[in-house]
């Protein structure tokens, strides 16, 4: 999946390499049953500020999403500002981390951190 690719409304996409930074972080940290967490809150300098998180199971207002075994779990609350969203792991000179290409945001702050719509 490219940068590029249409992701659609409905749901979120986590490239393949951000799934493998994932499994490779719970592995790590000798989990053997996980999933990842991605919401939102308040706060950044933009307004929302992502949050990730490895934990052991969702919360029952969770949405579950699998991607290639893992499982994403994203709160309905925060489902709202991430919908569409592509979530990819950068390693390159610019920087390691993972980055959100969410088409809700309508700005964002120089570290990708925080948005806001």
């Amino acid at each position: 999946m490219n940068k590029t690719e249409h992701i659609p409304l409905n749901t979120i996409k986590i490239s393949q390499k951000a799934i493998n930074k994932v499994k490779e972080f719970a592995k790590r940290d000798s989990r053997e049953k996980f999933g990842l967490k991605v919401a939102v809150q308040g706060g950044g300098c933009s307004g929302l500020q992502y949050l990730l998180e490895i934990v052991d199971g969702p919360d029952k207002d969770d949405k579950i999403i699998i991607e290639d075994g893992l499982q994403i779990y994203v709160p309905k609350k925060a489902y709202v500002f991430l919908a569409g969203t592509l979530l990819d792991y950068s390693d390159g000179l610019n920087g390691k981390g993972f980055e959100f290409m969410n088409p809700n945001a309508k700005s964002s702050c120089g570290c990708g951190d925080s948005f806001s719509v």
